[in-house]
């Protein structure tokens, strides 16, 4: 597999074409590269990206320009180039997990794919990912090679696709951790973790109960955060009692009683304590209020 060919468009690139080509670097070991829009040697190529009028996975014919498109999800967001090549490769990319494969195109692939098909509804506004790629195409005062341009842009999205993977490998993992931890709850008002994870989009899909989220942090002392009424908001399901607001060491160790107490955000959604028995008797207190 080491002797295949890719070909792709030449000239001005996207978002959509470069991330195919970074996805396709975890695929092949190697291969030879061609930009171009040449009809015979788009023929003779092994894989075909974004170019030719061809959408045929078991030929490895990756376009999304023909009439009527390559389809479309189920959400109505149509498949770019990226998009199809995900559909194929998506799963042996993300060493067979499908759930990952499944985070990395709703959070990601699909993103690119909306954009480029011009579906922006639901798409974030702002510099998108789409208008960084494209903002390594030489400008107009520039006399930079198109092709190298393009090399540099599939390297920065091979290593943004990478860490997405991780991230959303991670997403996974947090996901059955926070789910273990819910169910093993003493007392569902009050979920412990035994390391941070992140927990928030569990939390919302799996408890309507939990109040108060207890984890140790990075330094070794332990934490109280309450849990938002969903996912982004900064309204709590229940805050923090208000007389602890904005206190720490011996104002708050006063107020609550616990030698350890270390501070309380004035915000009233995350407090801490030494330990983690007296982060627990935070959570009581809380709960008591």
């Amino acid at each position: 597999m080491n002797d295949i060919t890719i070909a792709t468009h030449n000239g001005n690139f996207h978002a959509d074409d470069v991330f195919s080509i970074a996805a396709l670097k975890s695929v092949f070991p190697a291969f030879k590269l061609i930009r171009t829009r040449d009809l015979e040697l788009i023929g003779k190529a092994d894989v075909v990206v974004d170019v030719g009028g061809v959408y045929d996975p078991e030929a490895d014919r990756f376009d999304h320009h023909q009439r009527g498109g390559a389809g479309e999800r189920e959400n109505g967001i149509p498949y770019s180039s990226f998009g199809l090549i995900w559909q194929k490769y998506g799963l042996e990319i993300c060493q067979g997990n499908q759930d990952i494969a499944n985070a990395v195109d709703s959070g990601l692939v699909s993103n690119i794919d909306a954009i480029d098909c011009g579906h922006v509804e639901g798409v974030s506004k702002g510099i998108s990912l789409s208008q960084t790629v494209s903002m390594f195409n030489p400008t107009w005062q520039e006399g930079s090679h198109f092709d190298a341009c393009f090399d540099e842009a599939v390297d920065f999205a091979a290593r943004v696709l990478t860490r997405f993977i991780a991230a959303a490998g991670g997403g996974v993992s947090a996901k059955a951790i926070v789910a273990t931890a819910i169910d093993n709850a003493e007392d569902p008002r009050v979920i412990v973790l035994e390391k941070y994870t992140p927990w928030k989009r569990t939390v919302h899909a799996l408890s309507e109960e939990a109040l108060y989220m207890v984890y140790p942090s990075q330094t070794g002392q332990w934490r109280i955060q309450t849990v938002p009424v969903e996912p982004g908001s900064f309204e709590n399901r229940k805050s923090l009692p208000n007389q602890w607001a904005g206190l720490s060491d011996k104002e708050l160790k006063d107020v609550t009683g616990i030698d350890d107490a270390m501070f309380c955000h004035n915000g009233l959604f995350i407090a801490g304590a030494e330990s983690y028995e007296s982060t627990m008797k935070m959570a009581s207190m809380a709960l008591q209020e």
